[in-house]
């Protein structure tokens, strides 16, 4: 079959010369095969009828061995990507024009490469012959598209965690400006409450005294001398929850502090019955921190575990140092806390020992991480219902507020 620009047919003038038709039918054929692209010839039916060279370049098969394939050029392209390719095919033999069908080539090596199709009708005066088809490898456009695609989302995944973190900033926002007010509700309440308890307990230790212990009502002085001890640990704990004047930094050994906050202790263990272990390799290291807050950390967190375990329970305290840091862990064999409780573990007057006959307001932890966050520290978390927990006090070797002195 001969393909040409237009309808020639006039027969040669002389002898041995070459007809107008011949020279344009091979003409046209080598400007189609010197095409970059991989182009195909195919009749009214969709046979294919001519290949250009850039098949071999392309695909790694020669035009003659692609003349022989069944159902061309499909043995070629990827088996997920068939379907696409012979529609596109389909949509030619019915005389459309059409482009940028992308698809999968296996090569004869095996390898794949991206490729981009695109058809039109050939006519010759008004007559359909067929149609062509154009095959460019867009290989290296794909992988940018795919890079461009994986890099979109990169940054979708690096503005939702900016925004989940300000979010969670917000929500911290929040939280401390709610506790400041709280705070200074509460050291103002505690304030007035403070003096009138004092008297009350000055007047209380002078009854006592003139009451022999032999009276009948002598225990309950006992009872009385307890409730007062735990107004008077309430009324502590809500002025610590607001402290205008922070401690000063000082120079001492951590092992040493935890050695005594744990002294302090020996009494509510031995109520609780809870034995206590006490791990350090790091019994040398020393620190500069507000000493003062520092045992009140760690004396809210040794408490809890003490409260939070059952009888003849263990708690386990390990001083450990990762760095411009040190790790107070304290681990109890308690109960544990749900995945439900857990997130609000820090708020102020948040409690889970309801009923447990202790002097607790819920203002614990939340005292306790103001006061490490202030010191550029943080408290980490763990529990395993039934297993129980573990609270981490991670603390700066040196206070934040102590750093940026130093450094002016």
């Amino acid at each position: 079959m001969t393909f040409k620009h237009t309808a020639m047919s006039e027969p040669a003038a002389t002898p041995g010369a070459i007809a107008t038709g011949e020279i344009e039918d091979r003409s046209f054929r080598a400007v189609a095969n010197f095409t970059y692209d991989w182009e195909s010839w195919h009749d009214a039916e969709g046979r294919v009828l001519w290949i250009n060279a850039a098949v071999e370049r392309i695909t790694g098969y020669r035009p003659e061995e692609c003349l022989q394939m069944d159902e061309y050029p499909l043995p070629m392209v990827d088996a997920d990507d068939r379907r696409r390719v012979a529609s596109a095919l389909a949509d030619a033999q019915g005389q459309t024009s059409g482009e940028d069908v992308e698809f999968r080539c296996v090569q004869k090596s095996g390898k794949v490469r991206w490729l981009s199709l695109a058809w039109q009708p050939m006519y010759d005066e008004g007559a359909y012959l067929g149609f062509r088809t154009s095959v460019r490898d867009v290989t290296d456009r794909h992988k940018l598209r795919e890079q461009l695609r994986l890099h979109v989302e990169h940054l979708e995944q690096l503005v939702q965690e900016r925004t989940a973190r300000l979010r969670q900033l917000e929500e911290k926002q929040r939280q401390m400006e709610k506790l400041a007010a709280l705070g200074q509700l509460a050291a103002g309440v505690a304030h007035e409450i403070n003096n009138p308890l004092a008297g009350i307990r000055n007047a209380f230790q002078l009854i006592r005294a003139e009451v022999p212990p032999d009276n009948e009502h002598f225990e309950l002085f006992d009872l009385v001398d307890r409730e007062i001890e735990r107004i008077g640990g309430i009324i502590l704990q809500m002025y610590q929850l607001y402290r205008p004047n922070p401690q000063k930094a000082s120079t001492f050994r951590m092992a040493q502090t935890i050695r005594e906050v744990i002294y302090l202790l020996q009494a509510a263990m031995k109520k609780r019955n809870v034995h206590l272990e006490f791990e350090s390799a790091e019994d040398g290291v020393s620190v500069t921190l507000p000493e003062g807050e520092v045992k009140q950390i760690l004396y809210n967190l040794i408490r809890n575990a003490i409260q939070a375990s059952p009888d003849h329970g263990t708690v386990q305290i390990q001083l450990s140092a990762r760095g411009d840091f040190i790790e107070v862990s304290v681990r109890d064999n308690g109960p544990g806390i749900s995945k439900e409780m857990l997130p609000r573990i820090f708020e102020p007057f948040f409690t889970t020992k309801h009923g447990r006959g202790e002097a607790n307001m819920g203002l614990g932890l939340s005292v306790s991480q103001s006061l490490v966050e202030a010191m550029g520290g943080r408290i980490e978390v763990s529990s395993i219902p039934s297993k129980g927990s573990v609270f981490t006090a991670v603390l700066p070797v040196r206070a934040v507020a102590e750093e940026e002195n130093s450094d002016e």
